[in-house]
């Protein structure tokens, strides 16, 4: 299975960066995987927010290979399913079982997702009712694929 995550701006915190690095070492024992860094769009007033996510979203979408039924995109928004990490597990056995070979996770810029984006996703999933950093955001996903996968391997890492 192919993991797609794109990054809009590169990782600024350090320590952040370094813990992406870590977990997409990891991960990348279980899954191939890509984290295409792409150009961010510059801090919106409040007015220009919905044009700064919809900008967004046509970068995010256009990084993407061409999208069908091999592929999923899962939209991160607030609004999402909120799953336990054997949840998770389970909806990517229940997706490769599918035949889907491909798996792109969107996460926003710093004023999120776009509401148009997260509705032609395939699935929206929501890593807290709390908000993160889209920084923090990354390193979170990547940790939950990682255990998801890990889980899917029996391995030790979730116990």
């Amino acid at each position: 299975m192919k993991i797609i995550l794109p990054f809009l701006g590169k990782t600024k915190e350090q320590y952040l960066a370094a813990g992406i690095d870590d977990y997409a070492g990891r991960l990348r024992r279980y899954a191939q995987l890509e984290l295409p860094v792409l150009k961010e769009k510059k801090n919106a007033t409040k007015e220009d927010t919905a044009r700064q996510q919809t900008e967004e979203a046509q970068i995010l979408l256009g990084s993407l290979p061409q999208l069908g039924g091999a592929t999923k995109v899962v939209a991160l928004a607030p609004a999402g399913q909120q799953l336990s990490s054997e949840d998770l597990a389970d909806l990517l056995c229940r997706w490769e079982d599918q035949g889907v070979r491909e798996i792109a996770f969107l996460i926003g810029g710093p004023t999120g997702l776009a509401a148009e984006l997260v509705q032609k996703a395939d699935y929206v999933l929501s890593l807290s009712r709390m908000t993160f950093t889209h920084e923090m955001a990354r390193l979170l996903v990547l940790e939950q694929l990682y255990r998801a996968f890990s889980i899917k391997a029996g391995t030790g890492y979730h116990k």
